[in-house]
């Protein structure tokens, strides 16, 4: 009897990882992939998993690991893709040999990101397969077949996975030996030829590849993952990943070609299907990747008027494209899930340790070159002290380069501990380098915070839990030749404000560690409540400027615009902040 579980794509894979007898597993995280490794490391006696500092990094050790003759995967959301190009690029000219799975989640409509791109776009520049899984059954199957293709073709495989493949669960059928596989190490040769891809091996490589993706292609043509459903033949629809599921949930009786093997494609496949129907219709989310090679291929498509090549696609705009193409349909719209709940906007969690240091900051009328974390919500009101934005570790970066153009006033670049792992330590070693005076904020809660409370260099832990040695930001910067170095309370509002104000005015360049644990890693969410004496509140407003959470309007004062504060104590986390602001003592500790 076979076995069922529940399970989220995300998890889906990592028991397919388990299954396929993957060896080696190395991720940074990142949502909407961050589960990925979190359930891999639950089979750490068969896989030896990790998290890596970064993606370029992470990508590297699974290289390394398959050039041994292990399988490995690596898994990162969409953005950390690009960090991981470089050795990516090369090794699709050096080839497997132990199988290699990359595992790229992106995120259609941004739910948690600073952009939407579509990396199947990736994994054709990289002439790599490319896997798109519908369900999480699905996932399960195709990253047992991804190492099994990587093997074959000598090629690393793509399973892309979405926003909503990765965080939605449906039954997969493990199967009743579920178990960790047995798959051998291969034997490792040396062969230069091979692993060093000098231009005089690299130009016989690139020939290869090609090779490859021709016979790939002929190999797309009769996998099961690639199949063609009939229906009624007045309109075809092409189709791949999650919007299968819409397809058949939108347009059910017409005939349908879904691709699950989507790269290189399956063009006589395409052309079969092509002139069994009538019309043709790609649906498609994100970029035409399909589309574009379909018309490429002379094929003629039904256009629509509804842009659909850009956010999330779901049922309702298909319903929506269903009507402006067939003009027939009275299908039940789908009502949102949050339909009529009140919205909340982005604020940083109550007692957070970033918030003094954005206060701060705002006071000081600095410039902020911001970073990829929870502190970018330092951006909003009423803190409003963050200016940029754009990748993890660009603040610094950005901040020499609005120095170098001559940008007047005190500049700042602020990152997390985790951020300046992944990418900060080069950033600030630039600076120094290169005569630079600008200020570098470390916000260090010894956690990577934003993507659930992943362990880091400096948090003495690793993905499975085991010790590790901490790594010291500031004997890093002073290593590295930095004279200023300072480590400071991020909760000592006064000794904060100072050390940050001598760094910034200062010609020389800084490096400044505000540190605070998380409160919700750290189980601090309850350490202790504050109240306001309402006899000594003078309704200043003082307070609100923190932006917490848990400081709310009181009753009204005798103009009726101002109101004084009150704190609410299911939210108050006792990090003391607010009474640090209170020029009239009317905030005490009660708690």
């Amino acid at each position: 009897m076979s076995r069922k579980v529940l399970l989220s794509a995300n998890e889906a894979v990592a028991w397919a990882a388990c299954k396929a007898g993957c060896h080696v597993a190395s991720a940074y995280p990142g949502t909407p992939s961050t589960e990925i490794l979190e359930n891999i490391a639950k089979f750490k006696d068969t896989i030896n998993c990790e998290w890596a500092v970064n993606e370029k990094v992470a990508m590297e050790v699974a290289v390394g690991a398959s050039i041994a003759g292990a399988r490995a995967l690596t898994a990162m959301k969409h953005v950390g893709l690009n960090v991981a190009m470089d050795p990516l690029m090369t090794y699709t000219y050096v080839g497997t040999n132990g199988g290699l799975v990359i595992v790229s989640a992106d995120d259609p409509g941004m739910h948690s990101s600073q952009n939407e791109q579509d990396n199947r776009n990736i994994a054709k520049f990289a002439r790599a397969p490319l896997f798109e899984p519908a369900d999480s059954q699905e996932a399960f199957d195709m990253v047992q077949a991804a190492f099994e293709v990587s093997e074959q073709f000598h090629a690393p495989c793509f399973i892309r996975l979405t926003t909503r493949t990765s965080h939605t669960s449906t039954v997969v059928d493990v199967g009743d030996d579920f178990g960790p596989g047995n798959t051998p190490v291969k034997p490792y040769v040396k062969d230069i030829s091979r692993t060093i891809p000098v231009p005089m091996f690299a130009r016989g490589q690139r020939l290869k590849a090609q090779e490859r993706t021709a016979a790939l292609r002929a190999f797309a043509e009769t996998s099961p993952f690639n199949r063609i459903e009939p229906g009624d033949r007045r309109l075809g629809i092409v189709t791949s990943g999650v919007c299968y599921q819409y397809v058949k949930e939108v347009f059910p009786e017409f005939s349908v070609l879904k691709l699950g093997l989507s790269n290189p494609l399956p063009f006589e496949l395409i052309r079969k299907f092509a002139e069994s129907v009538d019309k043709l219709l790609v649906v498609e989310e994100l970029d035409p990747f399909l589309e574009e090679q379909l018309l490429a291929m002379g094929l003629e498509l039904v256009r629509h008027e509804t842009e659909l090549n850009m956010l999330e696609m779901n049922p309702t705009r298909l319903i929506a494209l269903r009507k402006e193409l067939l003009g027939d349909v009275e299908l039940p719209m789908v009502k949102r899930a949050d339909a009529g709940l009140p919205t909340r906007p982005p604020v940083l969690c109550a007692g957070c340790s970033h918030r003094g240091v954005f206060y701060t900051l705002a006071k000081l009328g600095a410039t902020v070159t911001g970073d990829i974390g929870c502190y970018t919500l330092g951006a909003f009101p009423p803190l409003n002290a963050m200016d940029t934005t754009i990748c993890m570790g660009a603040s610094i970066g950005n901040a020499f380069g609005m120095e170098k153009a001559g940008h007047k006033g005190r500049i700042a670049a602020v990152l997390g501990d985790s951020t300046f792992f992944h990418s900060g330590m080069t950033g600030i070693l630039n600076v120094l380098y290169n005569g630079g005076k600008v200020t570098t904020v470390v916000l260090d809660n010894r956690i990577t915070g934003m993507t659930g409370h992943q362990d880091n260099p400096g948090s003495g832990k690793t993905l499975t839990g085991d010790p590790a040695p901490v790594t010291d930001i500031a004997e890093v910067a002073r290593g590295m030749g930095y004279k200023r170095v300072e480590k400071v309370s991020a909760y000592d509002l006064p000794k904060l404000e100072a050390v940050l104000k001598e760094a910034l005015d200062v010609d020389e360049p800084a490096v400044v560690i505000a540190g605070g644990p998380c409160r919700i890693a750290a189980k601090l969410t309850r350490a202790g409540t504050y109240a306001v004496d309402t006899e000594k509140c003078k309704a200043c407003g003082a307070c609100f400027k923190l932006g917490c959470p848990a400081i709310v309007r009181g009753e009204a004062v005798a103009d009726g615009k101002r109101f004084k504060s009150s704190i609410d104590p299911n939210q108050c986390a006792g990090c003391g902040l607010c009474p640090q602001v209170c020029k009239f003592d009317a905030i005490k500790k009660i708690r």
